[in-house]
């Protein structure tokens, strides 16, 4: 069977995620989609969970000095704090490690040579990582194709409008975690999506600002990111 994963979704339990479980994969499978991973900021989520029609993956997106680093099938919390360390603390649980959106900001490839040989992938698609740099997702499928690692994809979804925006499509003889991880190892899965509305992120950031009790000047200079946005989707269509 073809399974559609969208590996990068952050719900409520991160500051600026708005969903919960429960919504995530309510609209996970109204979008098409047999699996997710929830991977929330610098925190671990522990529902992993596998049944005949989904597959939710535990995850944590890492912050590091190489940008963020997605946690995928995780079992347990990382407390390690380098990047050689906390990899290693995936693959001791059976995870894979996987660079997201490495381009976003329009990095210079180099800076990722020394962690490349411990990766087990690299996020290829992400629904949020052209907003900045248009060729972001290009520059990753490049550089993970030179490297020989496989591709991952996911929408990086904040709010439900979000989920499915991008996935990989694995080839599984059933929907269980150990085939689906053994599934995402291949190098050819194909890996599909679409940009995301940068209202959305507009949104997502004013959740970070309520949840943290931001001051009133935060809410000025929010204003001000939430119309470039719009005009960003405007400009867009």
């Amino acid at each position: 069977m073809k399974a559609k994963l969208d590996l990068h979704i952050h719900s409520e339990q991160s500051p600026d995620g708005r969903m919960t479980v429960s919504e995530i994969i309510t609209q996970a499978k109204q979008k098409g989609l047999q699996g997710a991973a929830i991977c929330d900021h610098d925190r671990f989520f522990a529902g992993q969970s596998e049944g005949e029609d989904f597959l939710l993956i535990g995850g944590e997106e890492f912050s590091t000095p190489y940008g963020h680093l997605l946690g995928l099938f995780l079992t347990e919390p990382i407390h390690e704090k380098t990047v050689p360390d906390i990899i290693r603390a995936i693959h001791a649980q059976g995870g894979l490690a996987v660079l997201a959106h490495p381009f976003e900001h329009a990095k210079t490839p180099d800076r990722f040579e020394e962690i490349v040989p411990l990766l087990d992938g690299m996020e290829i698609w992400n629904g949020r990582a052209n907003r900045k740099n248009r060729q972001a997702n290009r520059q990753a499928a490049e550089y993970a194709a030179a490297h020989n690692l496989p591709g991952f994809g996911g929408s990086d979804a904040h709010l439900k409008q979000e989920i499915g925006n991008g996935y990989v499509v694995v080839e599984v003889e059933s929907l269980t975690i150990d085939n689906v991880k053994a599934a995402l190892l291949c190098k050819d899965n194909p890996v599909r999506g679409r940009n995301g509305k940068s209202r959305y992120v507009a949104a997502s950031q004013f959740t970070r600002r309520r949840k943290t009790r931001a001051k009133p000047r935060s809410y000025i200079k929010w204003g001000a990111f939430a119309a470039k946005c719009c005009i960003e989707d405007l400009l867009r269509k």
